[in-house]
């Protein structure tokens, strides 16, 4: 049930991210060229996403388990460190280069949009540099 649930979760996140254009390039730097020719369309899906989570994580945050019986597990941190803004900031320029995130990137391959390859590529990759980076970071430190 669990399997199920969640990739009917991944298909209604997938299919919004392709209704609201979130998965076309074209459409994303178009919301992110203020200078330019701003569209703004982007901003309600933004706002929509944002009303949706804030209920959901009030009503996580008075339940012990989901719906599906598993343990509810919200982040225990909420401080603001150098190293969440830099990530963030990092996150912005690749998302205003590239036109994608994550999750429109993988929906964009589905889609058949060609530069969704390269940017999954490098993405992938530096994931892999930055699990590289933290395994021997945190082995110089137990050393």
């Amino acid at each position: 049930m669990i399997v199920v649930t969640a990739w009917l979760a991944g298909l209604l996140f997938g299919l919004g991210l392709m209704i609201s254009g979130m998965a076309n390039p074209a459409k994303v730097l178009a919301f992110l060229d203020l200078a330019g020719t701003w569209d703004p369309s982007l901003a309600f899906v933004m706002v929509g996403a944002i009303v949706v989570s804030a209920i959901a994580f009030a009503i996580a945050k008075r339940r012990r388990r989901s719906l599906l019986g598993l343990p509810v597990q919200l982040p225990a941190s909420t401080a603001v460190t150098l190293r969440l803004i830099l990530g963030s900031a990092a996150f912005g320029v690749g998302w205003g280069l590239a036109g994608f995130c994550p999750g429109p990137a993988i929906v964009a391959l589905g889609a058949g949009y060609p530069k969704a390859v390269g940017f999954l590529v490098a993405m992938l990759a530096g994931m892999a540099a930055f699990e590289f980076a933290e395994k021997t970071r945190s082995g110089m430190q137990s050393a």
